[in-house]
């Protein structure tokens, strides 16, 4: 008696399935031995190998390579009545080491305060002072009132910019 074969279909799809199948089972045993690992190994362990420079390590070889400034000018626009009842628009900037993370993070933290240094310094100009200004003259007081506050570091000097004065 003959048997009856019956037609195969493709055997793709049953090699896909192994193929798959298998690579399920690896990932599996990976996923199992990685963590036996993780239990066994000491908890202050470093990691066992990197991929390519962490973000810190690489600021500081292009900071340290280049001497990198940026410029902070976190205080925004600033619009400051006047005595004159005037109104004067002014953004202020200062350029700060890039590699010094301490102090940028002070100045970020002294934005409030620096607002408030530059509006009381401009608020109290009398009239004839502000039609007059001396933006040098202002520039040296506005730099001795907020290092004052600092501490971390200094700042060396000042970028006036969108100074208007509005009537």
């Amino acid at each position: 008696m003959k048997k009856a074969q019956v037609p195969s279909k493709s055997k793709i799809p049953q090699i896909l399935y192994s193929v798959l199948l298998l690579i399920a089972g690896v990932l599996f045993f990976l996923l199992v031995l990685g963590s036996i690992y993780a239990l066994v190994r000491s908890p202050g362990a470093g990691p066992l190998f990197k991929l390519g420079k962490s973000a810190e390590t690489a600021v500081r070889e292009r900071t340290a390579q280049t001497g990198e400034t940026r410029v902070f000018s976190g205080l925004g626009r600033l619009r400051i009545p006047l005595v004159n009842s005037s109104t004067l628009i002014l953004s202020i900037a200062y350029p700060y080491s890039a590699d010094d993370a301490a102090f940028a993070e002070e100045l970020a933290a002294k934005i409030g305060d620096f607002r408030t240094i530059a509006i009381d310094y401009f608020s109290a100009l009398p009239a004839e002072r502000v039609i007059q200004f001396d933006e040098d003259t202002a520039k040296q007081e506005l730099l001795r009132r907020l290092n004052e506050n600092l501490r971390l570091g200094r700042i060396s000097e000042l970028y006036f910019s969108d100074f208007m004065i509005i009537d």
